[in-house]
């Protein structure tokens, strides 16, 4: 049977997933390299040995990401071709929460806000924070400049002795926010805060950051359903982070599993399913 391959290629990692012409999944892959040609041919190679299958069985390939450009026609004699990074989150965050409608999170180096649904998906803003930002930042508080690094160190931090809290300024509740609500990120910066604290902290702002962006996009979309995808949504915090979110302002955040290939997902079912059905 033929199968339909998805690669977000991105600027060292590249996830790749397989789907048999028919839909049925094959199986998912991540390979990391010095560039981005590296990195995708290698994850092709890697893909088709470990699920056992030949190029020859090989249709379509279907290329997304910042290092889709660098790609031709075909990729070792498959026909290959480009679809908009925005349509294949969209579709992948659908995919793999099993949702009709919802507000799909990208979560890379910086943040990518798409609405999916049954009118379309849509690009409808984005933010600088994200990955990116954590990295740059833990990399001048924390001296830490791998992404495991940083969430090894931030799983030991303690929050409490960086971010200000309502309870440090206020003895009882402000209007609807409880005493743990953050005030000020960093706000608090205690003495002796250590390098797994600040990390900690950097996760926090980030993730409340782009929590609160969601928040007003579903507002203005008039959307229940968060769909969080991307390399942050790998974070062990990111769900304790969110959840709270969650509960001050009654939406629904969802990680999916296999969060971190919805993009090479919705490429690869961008090319098995057209406008909501299958080819």
């Amino acid at each position: 049977m033929n199968v339909i391959i998805g690669i977000d290629v991105g600027g060292s990692t590249t996830k790749i997933v397989g789907y048999y012409e028919d839909g049925k999944l094959i199986g998912r892959e991540q390979v990391e390299a010095a560039d981005p040609l590296t990195s995708a041919y290698g994850a092709l190679g890697k893909f088709v040995n470990e699920n056992k299958l030949s190029l020859a069985q090989v249709k379509q390939i279907v290329l997304t990401g910042v290092g889709a450009s660098l790609f031709k026609d075909e990729i070792y004699g498959i026909p290959a071709r480009q679809v908009d990074e925005f349509q294949a989150i969209g579709l992948g965050g659908l995919a793999l929460s099993k949702k009709e409608e919802g507000l799909i999170v990208s979560m890379g180096t910086g943040t990518a806000f798409v609405r999916a649904g049954k009118d379309g998906i849509r690009h409808i803003g984005g933010s600088g924070v994200g990955g990116g930002t954590v990295l740059g930042l833990c990399s001048k508080l924390c001296n830490a400049r791998s992404f495991e690094t940083v969430v090894d160190m931030a799983h030991r931090g303690d929050l409490k002795k960086v971010d200000l809290n309502i309870s440090d300024i206020c003895s009882g509740d402000i209007a609807t926010l409880s005493p743990e609500v953050t005030a000020s990120n960093f706000g608090k910066m205690a003495d002796g805060a250590t390098a797994e604290d600040l990390a900690r902290g950097v996760l926090n702002m980030v993730f409340q950051t782009i929590g609160m962006l969601a928040v007003f996009a579903c507002r203005n979309h008039q959307i229940k359903d968060v769909i969080l995808t991307g390399t942050l949504s790998t974070v062990p915090c990111a769900s304790v982070l969110f959840k709270q979110v969650e509960r001050l302002y009654h939406l629904n955040f969802i990680i999916p599993s296999y969060s971190i290939y919805a993009t090479a997902t919705g490429a690869a079912l961008s090319y098995i399913y057209q406008n909501g059905k299958q080819k």
